[in-house]
């Protein structure tokens, strides 16, 4: 075979998202402006129907779509707004898997609560998707009267199962205590949302997971209708990239609505001023107020045109993916490597990353056969080591020997390139390259 060199995860760029970019530059509104809050609205549009057609311009839609989706300018500050938003603070506990990358942790830290960490189920991950699922019992062991959120995280674009997180919270809602204080807006938007929710609220690290779907208590539910509060990345290493972006979206609540909700996340994510940009430029608006000292993690109009364009290719896009774990499943399969299962009879996955395990290899092992592939062309990566392994975490006490089952899953990982760049024969390629390598470096389940 011919050596080709096939990257990990770049991004996918056409001529469309080109031609959005260039208009808005013409336009001479690059910051915050018209096109975001148009891809604000189409993002809504697609997380309620899995439509990426529907005219979020007209003015019914213009209505029925306005602030229910939020774009910031990263995923880490989408999670860290949701928990702002839902009031958690110091002398809070959130719940994260010990399984995933930092920002599901980190966003909370940064709020000044107390990441508490769940083991992955077993080291074979979930026996429907073999993804590194929480184990659930654990998780509701870890809630007591200090827990505020639980963040569910969707790796690879495969949703969690939410009907035992659920049940999980359910189980443990007699310990929650809502916050109370009523001192400035903020305050009161923390205090009505916890009182209404009336559990620890469930965060969805879907970093992944735009375009996926799950049963969840007899329904189809898509990504974005099944958590508390969701969280997307945008960045340019996923299915659908605005290069660096992110956005929040949340379920609808009885006693604070969604321009209420939506006004925050604009307040928390430009300085607490109460006029953004747009606002500002309206004959004789000038003055504006500083509601509090917050942050400054707004979308631009560039970066949102790159989502405007992306959008009207996602649902092709999605579908490439799916034809390539096809094919990677039919040779994992060949071989006797596990992976995760993207598609099952109660979820579709988004197919953000394709993750084999080498059943009884070591850590070493592993990085010998990514730098095998390496060899022939063909970038790996891993995905992703738990949390309890980094000097961060183990600075703040973790030690991963409490995490067996995520250390064990972690260990014999590996994350083919997935990406809808990839030929067919690119895939052929990997694929031929996968099975040479575990068939001449792997033969019966011991290592030469």
């Amino acid at each position: 075979m011919e050596k080709r060199n096939i990257s990990f995860s770049p991004p996918d760029i056409s001529e469309l998202e080109i031609s959005e970019v260039t208009e808005a530059l013409r336009s001479g509104w690059i910051t915050t402006g018209p096109r975001t809050k148009l891809l604000e609205r189409r993002l809504a549009a697609f997380i309620e129907t899995g439509r990426t057609d529907i005219d979020c311009e007209i003015k019914e839609n213009i209505a029925k779509y306005s602030h229910r989706v939020v774009c910031l300018e990263s995923a880490t500050s989408a999670e860290e707004l949701n928990f702002r938003i839902l009031g958690v603070g110091p002398g809070d506990e959130v719940i994260v898997p010990a399984y995933t990358y930092t920002a599901s942790a980190s966003a909370a830290i940064h709020c000044g609560a107390k990441v508490v960490f769940v083991d992955t189920v077993k080291p074979d991950g979930a026996n429907d998707t073999h993804a590194p699922e929480m184990n659930y019992q654990k998780l509701a062991e870890a809630i007591n009267e200090r827990t505020k959120a639980i963040v569910a995280v969707d790796i690879g674009g495969v949703v969690c199962d939410y009907d035992k997180v659920f049940e999980a919270v359910q189980s443990r809602k007699a310990c929650f205590v809502p916050m109370e204080d009523h001192s400035d807006g903020l305050r009161d938007i923390n205090s009505r949302i916890q009182s209404e929710i009336g559990r620890a609220a469930i965060v969805a690290d879907s970093a992944h997971s735009l375009g996926a779907w799950r049963n969840v208590g007899g329904r189809r539910l898509n990504c974005g209708q099944i958590a508390d509060f969701t969280s997307y990345s945008f960045h340019a290493v996923k299915n659908f990239t605005t290069a660096e972006g992110g956005a929040s979206t949340w379920l609808p609540l009885s006693k604070v609505t969604n321009d209420e909700i939506y006004k925050y996340y604009q307040l928390l994510s430009l300085h607490g001023q109460n006029k953004d940009a747009m606002e500002k430029t309206t004959l004789g608006a000038w003055e504006y107020d500083i509601i509090g000292s917050w942050y400054k993690c707004n979308m631009t109009d560039i970066t949102a045109s790159i989502g405007l364009g992306q959008l009207e290719r996602y649902l092709d896009m999605l579908k490439r993916r799916s034809e390539i774990v096809e094919k990677y499943d039919k040779i994992c399969d060949e071989l006797g490597l596990k992976h995760l299962m993207h598609h099952t009879r109660d979820m579709q996955s988004s197919n953000h990353l394709y993750l084999v395990r080498v059943p009884g290899i070591t850590s070493k092992q592993r990085t010998r056969i990514i730098e095998k592939m390496a060899e022939e062309g063909i970038v790996c990566n891993v995905h992703y080591k738990p949390l309890p392994m980094m000097t961060a975490y183990k600075n703040m006490g973790w030690d991963i020997r409490d995490f067996p089952n995520a250390y064990g899953y972690f260990e014999n990982l590996i994350s083919l390139p997935l990406h809808t760049r990839l030929s067919e024969e690119d895939v052929a390629y990997i694929s031929d390259i996968l099975k040479k390598i575990i068939l001449r470096e792997y033969c019966d389940r011991t290592w030469k």
